[in-house]
């Protein structure tokens, strides 16, 4: 047993070896990128190199054909009995997931397969890393292969109690799309059973397809059906990605279009196969959505959650350390409005009780059940935006959401560019900002705000690091203060 015990650690120790060098390798064709993203990824593979012992030149001369043998080697993990101890510390594990996070973010095929293989690397070692199998299943989504993500996001799940992320709904997308497809194919195996014969595999799914439209096209249906079935079955078997399922998928509904006249017995089946089609079409596209209107939110433009605030004492609440002893519960819950943010915490002596407006990024998932009068959601880039509130409001939570014009307000509404804030803005501070620069609050106060030098105050679930890192909390608290009336205690007051 010790000897298989080693022999494991020594596998996946050449995994991780491997591993770093194909890094190596991605550093050295970064060199002199100048896209952003691209620029970061080169700083994460950096420091990721210096943790792991391994220098970004020394690989670059055989980077094509390393990179492709690295990751068909990783694709070779070892599976089995209980794993030897890990050999990824820390440090290196950070290191690691770091690097997969930029390459996710910079999205080409490339990059995808980058933090594909930095993700089996460190499930290799630690099959039961949430980071490790979050990062693996946003990745294969990204690289469209969608029945090996589901797989991945599932074991993500089963790790977690909390699905801070918000892959919940990602995960109903491909149960739905993947089953409808299934049930789909399995319809028209039941339509075309020689199609049976054609899916083994022993012909290549696109040679199938070629011959089966060549018969089409020459009006010979019932020996062209077998084969074009046949591929689409081929085709699923082998693993082939989402898209090139979809596209042969997509030709063949067209082919059937009309086909009913030719046996009207058929009509019933039929309609049920474009009905399977139809919806696991939409729910790829857009995402399931059982109550469009959301419980009948209404959608506020600027203009109207100015109409909404005016004349109205608010408070904008913290979600620091420092509010934990305040006893200022009655006070704050004194207001006419009262803001909170992101991952708030709930303690009636110290926070009230009353949330009239939640502010949080679109990325989070916490709190978005909560009901409030109104919940603005943030985001720098419209689609992502709009693909969580399609996929994160709750029904019924919220009475009114803001729309786009409230989506970024430092930056779409002040027009205050990186020049002037360096980072992204916080939740707080697009808020804070935007009832300033609305100006039509009698009262406007901070509450408890120390920007996190006291720690923070969260929902459990939250991590303290989603709210610290890439802000500049300090170009954020200069604006403030050089606003503010005053500032006593635990309230910076700006009216």
């Amino acid at each position: 047993m010790t000897r298989v015990r080693n022999s494991w650690a020594r596998a996946r120790r050449k995994e991780l070896d491997d591993c770093l060098r194909a890094c190596a390798v991605h550093s050295g064709k970064l060199v002199g990128d100048l896209d952003r993203r691209r620029t970061e990824l080169a700083e994460r593979l950096g420091s990721l190199l210096a943790a792991g012992g391994v220098s970004s030149t020394a690989h670059t001369v055989r980077a094509p054909a390393l990179a492709g043998g690295v990751i068909a080697l990783l694709k070779r993990a070892v599976k089995g009995a209980e794993a030897p101890p890990a050999e990824i510390d820390d440090a290196l594990l950070d290191a690691l997931l770091a690097v997969a996070e930029k390459a996710l973010e910079c999205g080409d095929e490339e990059e995808l397969e980058l933090a594909l293989v930095v993700s089996d690397a460190v499930l290799a070692e630690r099959r039961k890393s949430r980071a490790g199998w979050r990062l693996r299943a946003q990745t294969l989504d990204a690289l469209d292969r969608d029945v090996e993500a589901l797989e991945a996001y599932e074991q993500y799940l089963s790790l977690t109690d909390s699905d801070k992320f918000g892959l919940g709904p990602r995960i109903g997308v491909l149960r739905t799309v993947t089953g409808r497809e299934r049930e789909l194919l399995d319809l028209l195996k039941g339509q075309v059973p020689r199609a049976q014969e054609f899916a083994g595999g022993r012909r290549p799914a696109t040679e199938l397809w070629a011959e089966g439209l060549a018969l089409h096209a020459a009006g010979d249906r019932p020996r062209a059906e077998p084969l074009l079935v046949g591929a689409l079955l081929a085709l699923a078997a082998g693993g082939a990605t989402a898209g090139d399922r979809q596209d042969l998928l997509s030709q063949y509904m067209d082919l059937r279009t009309g086909t009913a006249d030719d046996d009207p017995a058929a009509l019933p089946l039929l309609t049920k196969a474009f009905a399977l089609y139809a919806e696991q079409r939409r729910v790829r596209m857009r995402g399931p959505l059982a109550d469009p209107t959301f419980g009948g939110v209404r959608w506020l433009s600027l203009g109207e959650f100015r109409n909404q605030i005016a004349g109205k004492s608010v408070c904008l609440i913290s979600n620091s350390g420092r509010l934990g002893g305040s006893s200022m519960g009655s006070e704050i819950d004194a207001y006419d409005l009262v803001v909170r943010f992101d991952s708030y915490r709930i303690d009636p002596e110290h926070t009230g009780v009353r949330s009239d407006i939640h502010a949080t990024g679109h990325k989070h998932g916490l709190n978005w059940d909560k009901p409030v009068m109104t919940r603005i959601v943030l985001g720098g880039k419209s689609n992502d935006w709009k693909y969580s509130l399609r996929n994160r409001l709750v029904p019924g939570a919220q009475e009114c959401v803001g729309d786009e014009s409230l989506r970024w307000p430092v930056r779409n509404v002040g027009k205050i560019g990186a020049d002037r804030l360096s980072s992204a803005p916080t939740s707080g501070f697009n808020v804070l900002w935007l009832l300033d620069f609305l100006d039509v609050s009698p009262t406007l106060d901070l509450i408890g705000s120390d920007y996190y030098e006291g720690g923070a105050s969260q929902v459990a679930g939250a991590l303290t690091s989603d709210l610290t890192p890439g802000f500049a909390f300090a170009d954020e608290k200069e604006w403030v203060m050089g606003r503010a009336r005053s500032a006593t205690g635990m309230r910076i007051s700006l009216r």
